[in-house]
């Protein structure tokens, strides 16, 4: 089983390149599973449900998200919408499955390929960020829900030394463990010893000719100044930023890793 993984979504320039690149890399790879990152679709900051219905239509399975997910209100609602509804795609949206219990939404989708069952979950780390529930102990609690062998994991965190921890917590227990959120491609893709695949962090599906998504002088502003500054997304160089996990459909382990990186 091939998985395709693509990095943080970053407005309207990620959008466009997912679009163009998406179908291309599906075939050349022979992907059958399309997972991305896409709270950031929304200019940067959040997603909206019209904006989560196109990145489906585009042939994304599942979007994974963070601590942008609540930066548009409409997205209450859509996740709402699929209350008593397994089948609603809004339930493709996930968003950190440690949140408070109550919060609206879902950390975990489960479906199928075929008849190769997988799921998706997705968390939030502590370090540096708001404090929510215990991301490791919530992945012990969703693992334990599901008898999908095929899982991948979003770890949406700031300190690369969570992430690193959370691919070894789960080695051997998930096919892979994905970082997301800081926009910046790392370069320690691999397999760990139990057959987990694992990367620190996956890098922006955006413009980089900016401060991780922004207009570069709006960032240089704000640092020289100190003084509050609207920030707006960048355009400049556009580049697509994925892994592709090959994996054993029956057990779940990977069997390689490789970094994707498109202009």
């Amino acid at each position: 089983m091939q998985i395709l993984f693509i990095g943080d979504i970053f407005g309207r320039p990620g959008r466009t390149i997912v679009k163009e690149r998406l179908p291309g890399l599906v075939k050349e790879h022979a992907i059958d599973l399309v997972v991305a990152n896409g709270e950031n679709a929304a200019a940067g900051f959040g997603i909206t449900p019209t904006l989560a219905e196109e990145l489906f239509e585009m042939g994304i399975d599942v979007l994974t998200s963070g601590n942008h997910i609540w930066d548009k209100r409409e997205v209450i609602t859509y996740f709402e919408s699929a209350d008593g509804n397994p089948y609603s795609t809004a339930r493709r949206l996930l968003r950190p499955a440690n949140y408070p219990p109550g919060m609206p939404g879902w950390g975990i989708y489960q479906g199928s390929k075929g008849e190769v069952p997988y799921a998706v979950l997705n968390l939030q780390g502590r370090v540096f960020m708001a404090a929510n529930d215990d991301p490791f102990r919530v992945a012990d609690q969703l693992l334990s829900q599901t008898s999908a062998k095929v899982v991948l994991v979003d770890m949406h965190a700031e300190a690369t030394s969570e992430k690193i921890s959370m691919g070894w917590y789960l080695d051997g227990r998930v096919t892979a463990v994905v970082g997301t959120h800081t926009h910046v491609p790392t370069a320690d893709e691999r397999v760990l010893p139990r057959g987990t695949a694992y990367i620190t962090d996956v890098g922006m599906t955006g413009p980089y000719d900016s401060v991780i998504g922004i207009k570069k002088e709006l960032i240089l502003d704000r640092f020289l100044t100190n003084m509050p500054t609207r920030f707006e997304a960048a355009t400049g160089d556009v580049r697509l930023h994925g892994i592709v996990v090959d994996c054993d459909e029956q057990s779940g382990r990977a069997r390689t890793i490789k970094r994707i990186m498109l202009r």
